[in-house]
């Protein structure tokens, strides 16, 4: 089959794939049982078992993990002696964030102006019609033995499947993996992203009083426990925004394809005046630095505040760690630095959260080059080496476990997507052209590895 004869098939194959996303984003697979049903993933989980076992894998397995979530295994095997590709998804989402922030039902899949809205539509619900549609246009022709794992509970991150890989290495072992989570610079701009930014999160709380007083009679002597917090926490950036951690270097830079600020500002809906941060350029903060940002508050809120001074204030800070940083270091130079910057003796303490390491992908390899040679060939331009400034700890695990597996991160998820957020969507373009990228991924893997 040539190349465009397989893509006439892919693109005969949309319809099924839209089918597909539809029926996928009607499941609100939220793995919080707060938030969402739990029968609402089982319904998810169902609904992957039965579309792998229809393409033909075996042993299409559901299993419990350690945080309850589902993790899906299979195979389909090729011949004996071949290699063995594995590809990653999940099949869980984030939760709406407001069903009126939306402008469009959150849980139907809904075309507007040639993008697919809905939650999970490109995080990671769009990934998986592009594998169902790879895996179709080949149609069993498939020289090499491929597996799957669907995770359910990335979104959470409460670790299930990190906890699942190294109990379970049969399942999953392969001499390449496609983690397939993360998207392309911009639309029609094929991308590997080839490193990830770890976390090291802390919650840090204030105290200074045994209880709140009346900021009238005791106001100007007596210390303000969030004033202490906000003092604190002004002290990671400096007055350009650049992140300012004493101990930990923030003047890196990335080696591979500029974001230019002016696409950085519309991705990011960054409104008009307002800078951005940083000295460096928008690919040396986002991938190649560490970023500091305050996620959350626990103080008296605007309305039904009284006057009187907080005795106590708490903030949780999520602080990105580079390639080239180890994450417990990072941790705790966080906490060195903010026990220090504390004003008035205020008493201070710390809960240290996850933390995780950054990653590197696989630059190099014969995974590595069909997959360049798949990019190039299905999107007609050369392939670009990003960044992701998020993180996704499963891929150390990967990597750990696997060592000797190339490890590879792509996917339909563009900056347009708007993934974690209201309205997100995904370009049909990309789950088309991502499909014809693995599927000649798949159709020509094994023979390259073998002339090596």
């Amino acid at each position: 089959m040539t190349d465009e004869e397989l893509r006439e098939r892919i693109r005969a194959l949309m319809p099924q794939a839209q089918a597909d996303l539809t029926e996928m984003v009607s499941f609100r697979s939220v793995h919080d049982p707060a938030q969402a049903p739990p029968e609402e993933c089982d319904k998810m989980v169902d609904w992957v078992r039965e579309a792998f076992e229809a393409v033909g894998f075996a042993d299409v397995d559901a299993h419990e993990t350690a945080d309850g979530s589902k993790a899906v295994t299979g195979h389909l095997d090729g011949p004996d002696d071949a290699p063995t590709v594995l590809l990653y998804f999940h099949h869980d989402v984030q939760p709406p964030l407001g069903d009126d922030e939306w402008d469009s039902p959150v849980w139907s899949l809904t075309e507007r102006n040639g993008r697919w809205y809905g939650r999970g539509a490109a995080d990671c619900k769009g990934n998986i019609a592009a594998h169902l549609t790879a895996l179709r246009s080949l149609g069993g022709d498939i020289p090499l033995n491929i597996k799957i794992i669907g995770e359910g509970s990335e979104e959470q991150g409460t670790g299930g499947l990190e906890d699942f890989v190294p109990k379970n290495p049969d399942l999953m072992r392969a001499d390449a993996i496609l983690v397939c989570d993360s998207g392309n610079f911009a639309v029609g701009r094929p991308s590997l992203t080839t490193s990830l930014r770890g976390i090291a999160n802390i919650v840090v709380t204030v105290e200074t009083l045994s209880s709140a007083m009346h900021s009238g009679m005791f106001g100007g002597a007596a210390p303000d426990a969030l004033a202490a917090l906000i003092a604190m926490l002004a002290s990671l950036r400096d007055a350009d925004g650049n992140t300012t951690i004493t101990g930990l270097d923030a003047t890196a830079t990335w080696p591979g394809v500029d974001y230019p600020a002016d696409a950085f500002r519309r991705d990011a809906n960054v409104l008009d005046g307002v800078d951005l941060l940083g000295s460096g350029r928008v690919s040396d903060m986002v991938w190649a630095r560490p970023a500091a940002t305050v996620l959350g508050i626990d103080c008296p809120p605007v309305v039904g505040s009284s006057a009187a001074i907080a005795p106590k204030a708490r903030a949780r800070i999520n602080l990105r760690v580079p390639p080239g940083m180890d994450a417990g270091h990072a941790q705790d130079a966080l906490i060195d630095h903010l026990t220090a910057v504390a004003p008035w003796n205020v008493r201070v303490s710390f809960e240290r959260e996850a933390d995780g390491s950054p990653f590197v992908g696989s630059t190099s390899g014969a995974g590595y080059d069909t997959m360049v040679d798949a990019m190039q060939r299905a999107y007609g331009t050369d392939v670009l080496q990003m960044g992701q400034g998020g993180s996704i700890p499963l891929c150390n695990v990967f990597a750990d476990v696997f060592p000797d597996a190339e490890i590879m991160l792509l996917g339909v998820e563009e900056p347009r997507c708007l993934i974690h957020a209201p309205n997100e969507s995904v370009d049909p373009s990309e789950i088309e052209n991502m499909a014809i990228v693995e599927a000649l991924f798949l159709r020509e893997y094994a023979s390259r590895l073998a002339a090596r």
